[in-house]
């Protein structure tokens, strides 16, 4: 039922924790609740998304009164925001980063030669038996192909002078993995820290859309060390430590990032492809021109609409 009298309880979940809020005054702005929600969380008021409650199907603005939203008492309000500190952490890279290759950077065939090697092989069985994938939080639907994403420059970009979340991703980010979603499981590989991936995955608000889900997130732990064939050592994202964890991808069934908008209809494009390994990834946009898909034809509809 509507609340009737002039204040109400709410309980704010946040990073986990229930944080109760006693007699609230319905008088009060949104912008006064989430400065009440700051003296609890610590997160400012511009930082916060505030999840459970709505004007006419949207988002209350900061100057709405609380008597005007149709709230219950006690009512459960997700609140989604990071903390100044946080934040810095997560938009400053850390500056001991050690010179870092994707495999699927490298050309095919040094990629192939530098796999291969008795040692690495050895290196990736290690990582299989021993890295723990802790932060898997949705199960791999079957049939279902695997993308693999990076996050520095290909879903935020970390050194930009911007601050917010909203400001530091990609163009088109939620887009992209809400079309990519409906044939590819997505998962998040960065060489960084497990902390400092979630915070980024936190700011960008990608671990909560609703339009699509994050598979898992795998950190710097996952990575090994090879020598190049300059003889350069080189930290490396081997996907083989994937397919060894999980058998039912392989590099048959598997792609990883490039441009985003652009690459969502190339992945669209051959989702039903039995076998990528038969495809040149390097050209994804020839294969686009020549089968004619435009980004149009690929949007999810505005289920606001």
């Amino acid at each position: 039922a509507v609340v009737s009298t002039q204040s109400t309880g709410m309980k704010i979940k946040w990073s986990g924790t229930e944080y109760p809020l006693s007699a609230v005054p319905l008088s009060s702005t949104v912008l006064e609740l989430k400065n009440l929600i700051k003296e609890q969380t610590g997160v400012l008021p511009g930082r916060q998304k505030l999840c459970g409650i709505s004007l006419k199907g949207k988002p209350p603005p900061d100057d709405c009164v609380l008597a005007d939203l149709r709230l219950k008492n006690n009512q459960k309000i997700l609140m989604m925001g990071t903390r100044e500190e946080v934040i810095e952490e997560a938009t400053t890279a850390p500056e001991d980063l050690p010179e870092v290759v994707d495999d699927f950077e490298l050309d095919e065939e040094v990629m192939l030669k530098i796999s291969e090697r008795p040692e690495n092989l050895d290196k990736v069985a290690n990582r299989v038996a021993k890295y723990e994938f802790k932060k898997k939080f949705h199960d791999f639907r079957e049939g279902k192909k695997l993308l693999v994403l990076d996050i520095d420059y290909t879903l935020f970009d970390h050194k930009s002078c911007a601050e917010r979340g909203e400001e530091l991703m990609r163009p088109g980010l939620h887009e992209f993995l809400s079309i990519v979603y409906s044939e590819y499981d997505i998962v998040i590989w960065s060489a960084t820290s497990m902390k400092w991936i979630e915070a980024k995955m936190q700011e960008l608000g990608t671990l909560v859309n609703p339009n699509y889900k994050i598979a898992m997130l795998v950190d710097d732990g996952a990575m090994i060390t090879v020598q190049d064939e300059e003889g350069h050592v080189v930290r490396c994202k081997p996907l083989g430590v994937l397919w060894g964890k999980f058998p039912q991808f392989s590099p048959k069934n598997r792609t990883t990032d490039r441009e985003l908008l652009k690459l969502a209809r190339y992945l669209m494009l051959i989702a039903e492809k039995s076998d990528f390994t038969k495809l040149n990834h390097d050209k994804w946009e020839r294969y686009c021109e020549k089968h004619g898909v435009t980004f149009d034809d690929l949007l999810v509809p505005d289920t606001d609409n």
